[in-house]
């Protein structure tokens, strides 16, 4: 049996009912905490921030759960695995970003707003136009963020089956595997929100994010325990085994320099830009980030809260910088590709591997069941955190402002969010099932590159500028979300290619797969322009946001002015 037969062995039933019982175990723990959380959460500060009661330490184990979705767990690895260097630059990426978080947004947000983005926006601009602009803008992002999770549990849930086609397990084949991992995930985030509100979310989160840090320390530890802890040796194997030249110099998967088409070469390097802006400046602009900021007491807790976020998420991502090497190392490239032409599976089909070494069979089936429980978790707390900010949005900013007109009471808007995260989970689900085949890269690349476009450059714009109004809020909303979601529709992404959405067609004249290096330019001149059109100018408003974004005082009002 060669190494790629090898790689899509069927899965052992020892190694799927241990995942199995594993995974129902984590579910009816944190459902007793969703459960046990509902009881105290009652008004709309419960539901939306939880009380602002978490300590710092909490929230950065919230902040880093939301972060280190399945994507950053197995698709990073995966990227190492496959193109070394390379593949490492989106870890780089996502780290780098939280500076910005950090330095530009956490503690003026925590200061300006009460619950969401909205409250900061519209703080000095006309409320109904742009709390609406700032609840679209909020629920395209994360749903585009929550399918990428959700199509990821599919594919992953029938992986780690090891359901292949042309076999069943339990009745279901791998298609239908894929549909019952994308409602039962839709389910179980729907509960965590509509039931715990963000109290019982973070508690659910900050479980996950011990579960996937003890998973991936106790991989990353045996992988290097092969290896007698020297990770020049790994990463000298590896480079060995994945047969390519270059697999640990830049160049392999981004910036590729192509022979004899100089405007090509230019394309691809301009693309790594435009992937790192997108990257960098998505992190601060994504709602379900933003909203940690409210769960704390105060802007000091919520830097603290950061900088745990940023350890933890910086230990995470050199931890897959072993899981990724070590799976190139050990597993090998066409092991990997065999199984899953992404490589979205390198850290499972490692951990099975490393076990078997180390223990034999049955050691490889619980070590592979510990990593698909992580993984998992991942998938779930993340979801769960996208929810209850795009529900959060609808009740607060939309139904209440928007639409009551900043009439509506505390258990009136916790109702509306509770039906709300029904109805997105709901939505998700079906969109979802019928966006099993879309490419979950592009998903996720494409909801930061809208979070960079559209929420950023806005954001720090009410923040700081003291010319903004409302039309320059509006055009640069609208503007960064219409050009991000346009130029991706006319990118190789979706047309002109083999591996694109749509490989039959052809209508790329946008050159970019990531379009973060045009949309978020196109973004911030909307909104300068939007801004220096209008007469609407309020500077004692602005000088009041600059003391309430400075000190703090009145934020518990901010979002009722």
């Amino acid at each position: 049996m060669n190494l790629a037969q090898e790689a899509v062995k069927t899965v052992s039933d020892s190694s799927r009912i241990i995942t199995i019982v594993l995974f129902v175990l984590m579910i009816a723990a944190t459902l007793g905490i969703t459960v046990w959380a509902g009881r105290s959460t009652r008004s709309a500060t419960d539901f939306h921030s939880g009380g602002r009661g978490f300590s710092p330490l909490q929230n950065g184990l919230a902040i880093g759960s939301d972060y280190m979705s399945a994507a950053s767990f197995l698709g990073i690895a995966g990227m190492i695995a496959l193109f070394g260097y390379d593949g490492f630059l989106y870890s780089i990426g996502f780290l780098v970003a939280w500076l910005v978080a950090l330095l530009l947004v956490a503690e003026l947000l925590r200061n300006s707003g009460r619950y969401t983005m909205g409250d900061v926006l519209s703080y000095r601009m006309r409320q109904r136009p742009v709390r609406t602009a700032a609840s679209v803008s909020t629920i395209v992002v994360s749903i585009f963020y929550l399918l990428a999770q959700m199509v990821g549990a599919g594919a992953l849930i029938a992986l780690l089956l090891g359901i292949q086609p042309g076999q069943t397990f339990m009745g279901m084949d791998a298609a239908t595997a894929k549909i019952v991992g994308i409602v039962v995930i839709g389910l179980l985030m729907t509960i965590y929100v509509t039931f715990g509100g963000m109290k019982g979310t973070t508690w659910v989160q900050i479980i996950k994010a011990l579960i996937l840090m003890l998973g991936a320390a106790l991989l990353t530890v045996l992988t290097l325990s092969l290896y007698g802890f020297n990770l020049g040796a790994l990463m000298s194997d590896a480079a060995a085994a994945s047969g390519q030249e270059g697999f640990l110099e830049p160049g392999l998967r981004y910036g590729v320099e192509v022979a004899g088409d100089p405007l090509q070469t230019l394309w691809n390097k301009l693309d790594l830009i435009s992937l790192g802006l997108a990257l960098v400046l998505g992190t601060a602009g994504l709602p379900h980030i933003l909203i940690r900021f409210y769960t704390v007491p105060d802007s000091q807790s919520a830097r603290k809260s950061v900088n745990w976020g940023i350890g933890l998420i910086g230990t995470f991502y050199l931890m897959t910088l072993v899981l990724g090497f070590g799976a190139a190392a050990i597993v090998g490239h066409e092991a990997i590709t065999a199984q899953d032409a992404a490589g979205n599976t390198a850290a499972p089909q490692l951990a099975q591997v490393v076990g078997e070494r180390i223990g034999g069979e049955m050691a490889g089936a619980v070590l592979l069941a510990i990593i698909a429980s992580a993984a998992f978790a991942a998938i779930l707390s993340t979801v769960a955190g996208l929810v209850i900010a795009s529900s959060s949005s609808i009740a607060h900013d939309f139904y209440n402002s928007v639409l009551r007109k900043g009439r509506a009471t505390g258990a009136e808007e916790v109702r509306v969010a509770r039906l709300s995260a029904l109805g997105v989970g709901v939505v998700s689900i079906l969109l979802a099932v019928f966006a099993q085949n879309l490419n979950v890269a592009f998903l996720v690349s494409l909801a930061f590159a809208m979070a960079a476009s559209a929420n950023l450059p806005t954001l720090l714009l009410s923040l700081f500028w003291k010319r903004f109004n409302t039309r320059g809020a509006l055009a640069g909303i609208y503007g960064g979300l219409i050009s991000a979601v346009g130029l991706v529709f006319f990118s190789p992404v979706v047309s002109g290619s083999e591996t694109a959405l749509i490989p039959t067609a052809d209508f790329a004249w946008f050159p970019l797969p990531n379009p973060a290096l045009v949309s978020v330019p196109i973004s911030l001149l909307c909104a300068i322009v939007g801004t220096l059109s209008s007469k609407e100018r309020d500077f004692d408003k602005f000088a009041q946001l600059q003391v309430r974004a400075l000190t703090g005082a009145g934020a518990e009002k901010a979002a009722n002015h």
